[in-house]
């Protein structure tokens, strides 16, 4: 019979603060609550994760490894083109379409933009991002590094894709007279060719 191997400290600590983020998008990750949560202490929890940022950091890093996985964009048998296109589509498919577009945009709505932003919402709204824009920066590194991306920014292009996700991301939740699908597909082909063809 085999045991099961005890969770370490530091996945404790992950696994309380994701269930404390899924729970609440807008939920402060204090370090006595997400320690309290893993019953572990506040000290170990600070040897793993020294400030507040680094612990959003992780949350996110670990929730979109969960739900986006990157493998496609090693898949050298595909064109670049079509690799970026297919990851970032990932990231769409996460805001769903139609009423969970919406329920999901109305909770982002009235968890960070309706309220007046306080340090802690900021600081949580600035780590979605962050980790969205590390995403796609990567995505971008491993095609600048096989040759099928001139040098840049990638930055800068990550920025612009992140802001053209974002957008797809609210039309999915309005109404459209157009097929979602071939307006979507025909924006992200555009983005896609802009920042494969352009040295910014």
């Amino acid at each position: 019979m085999t045991r099961e191997r005890e969770p370490s400290s530091r996945d404790k600590v992950l696994q309380a603060a994701m269930a404390m983020f899924g729970e609440d998008l807008g939920a402060r990750l204090s370090v006595r609550a997400v320690a309290a949560r893993a019953g572990v202490s506040t000290g170990s929890l600070r040897y793993h994760f020294p400030t507040q940022r680094a612990l959003q950091d992780a949350v996110l890093a670990g929730i979109y490894d969960v739900v986006a996985p990157d493998d496609r964009i090693h898949d050298r048998s595909a064109p670049a083109r079509d690799r970026l296109i297919d990851c970032l589509r990932q990231v769409l498919a996460l805001a769903g379409a139609g009423a969970q577009a919406r329920a999901g945009w109305s909770e982002i709505f009235k968890t960070y933009i309706e309220p007046e932003p306080t340090d802690e919402s900021r600081a949580a709204y600035l780590a979605i991002e962050r980790e969205a824009q590390r995403r796609v920066e990567y995505w971008l590194t491993v095609l600048r590094d096989e040759g099928a991306l001139a040098d840049g920014d990638n930055g800068r292009r990550a920025r612009f894709l992140v802001t053209v996700l974002n957008g797809l991301s609210i039309a999915r939740a309005l109404p459209s007279e157009e097929s979602l699908l071939a307006t979507e597909t025909e924006t992200l082909h555009a983005a896609v060719d802009h920042v494969l063809n352009s040295r910014f």
